[in-house]
């Protein structure tokens, strides 16, 4: 009987250092990937079963933004909790030197002096990974990553070791799944909570999809590279659900954060297979737009709401979750505070070139500024690197496409959106 009474004892405090354990965070971020292309954002021909039941098990947001429509420094934002501007990676490359052809750049000391640049803004920024460690978390890189290795963003673990975009990370999703799973067995065996990165390329070009996938959506479309794209998107949902599924079997469903978003958005061309030009690398809702998702359960009850949200609100709201006071004042808002929510009505955003112009230079690189102020848009160009652009006004309720501008007859709305774009900032 005593000999029990003590085993018990023993247990007890085990037991309540499982309940108390910080919550898993899982980051699932798409790549080139239109806000509508989702069952659950009402696109009826493009399959996700997967992400339509995270949705349906999240607080998602469908009216989701990222500050910038270009890969690299979209990523950044989603891992610091700053603008572009704040953190300094506004581009996807270095400048060009003078005279230097792209093909000679990218393997020139330049080019590699330029990432260097790059991957130390980012180490002064601070992000979410090193922030976890005081919390004793172990933290897994995959798929794209653009600061060279894994732990020039404070992951402890990482596939990807030096190259442009990701290397060896870019296998995940599209060839394996493996070192999530190896990487979460680890976690498990030393106790420790975790967080994973998983940014495949997908469905980002190449738009190599299953055959039996694209055999789905040749028949729909009289265009192959749309059929391609479509099949790419069921393709990156089938791997969403292998990942959730892994998650859920092994027990963590109760004690993992899930969020989902994508880093920008992609229209393909229907001809060239390329994008259209009011998506990825643009100052449009097609580049800027994307739902977020936020599944905990027992923590977040689940809705669809058109409250905004946005990428800089991601690491403060993980911060909180997890129980980490933030040491600075990020741009952000907790998305798990319903008042901080419903009182927002305002976001902001920059758009950069795609190399830098100078890379300690935010504003050398700015080509538009933008503000959405409930359903209006206002889109400002920087002279500079977008000379003979005009200022845009849209509507988004009436034309979330954004065909008509309205600024030449709305002066009064553009004089007043404008004066709170340049308060948040002018460069």
């Amino acid at each position: 009987m005593i000999r029990r009474l003590f085993l018990s004892l023993l247990a007890f405090p085990c037991l309540l250092s499982a309940a108390d354990a910080p919550p898993n965070i899982v980051m699932i971020i798409s790549d080139d990937h239109l806000y509508s292309d989702y069952g659950f954002m009402g696109n009826t021909v493009v399959q996700t079963p997967n992400l339509d039941r995270l949705a349906a098990e999240s607080r998602t947001f469908t009216r989701g933004y990222v500050p910038c429509s270009l890969c690299c420094p979209s990523l950044a934002t989603m891992i610091t909790g700053l603008y572009p501007h704040q953190h300094k990676v506004t581009s996807n490359d270095p400048p060009i030197p003078a005279g230097m052809k792209p093909r000679e750049f990218s393997g020139s000391p330049q080019f590699e002096a330029g990432r260097e640049v790059m991957s130390k803004h980012l180490e002064e920024a601070g992000t979410l990974p090193t922030m976890l460690k005081q919390k004793g978390y172990l933290s897994l890189q995959t798929g794209k990553w653009w600061q060279k290795s894994y732990e020039r963003g404070g992951f402890t673990h990482g596939m990807t070791h030096g190259g442009r975009h990701g290397d060896a990370g870019l296998d995940i999703g599209r060839k394996t799944m493996k070192p999530i799973y190896d990487f979460i067995a680890e976690a498990k065996k030393q106790q420790k909570p975790f967080m994973v990165w998983y940014a495949p390329m997908m469905p980002h070009d190449p738009h190599t999809p299953p055959q039996r996938l694209f055999d789905k959506y040749k028949d729909k479309t009289p265009s192959v590279p749309v059929a391609k794209y479509w099949a790419m998107v069921e393709w990156f949902d089938e791997t969403c659900g292998e990942l959730i599924k892994h998650i859920d079997d092994q027990g963590l469903k109760e004690n993992t954060i899930f969020v989902y978003l994508s880093d920008n958005g992609w229209i393909t061309n229907p001809k060239t297979g390329r994008y259209a030009e009011k998506s990825k690398q643009s100052q449009y809702d097609g580049g800027l737009r994307t739902p977020i998702m936020i599944r905990w359960p027992g923590h977040v009850q689940p809705k669809k709401t058109e409250e905004l949200a946005q990428s800089i609100d991601l690491v403060p709201t993980l911060l909180r979750a997890v129980g980490i006071e933030p040491t600075k004042t990020f741009p952000g808002i907790n998305l798990l505070d319903d008042s901080a929510v419903s009182s927002r009505k305002t976001l902001y955003g920059e758009c950069f070139t795609h190399n830098f112009v100078d890379l300690n230079v935010p504003a050398s690189s700015l080509k538009w500024r933008w503000i959405v102020d409930g359903y209006d848009k206002l889109i400002v160009p920087h002279a500079a690197n977008q000379p003979n652009d005009v200022v845009e006004l849209y509507d988004l309720k009436a034309d979330p496409t954004e065909e008509k501008n309205l600024a030449t007859g709305q002066t009064d709305k553009v004089k007043a959106l404008s004066a709170k774009l340049d308060a948040w900032w002018k460069p």
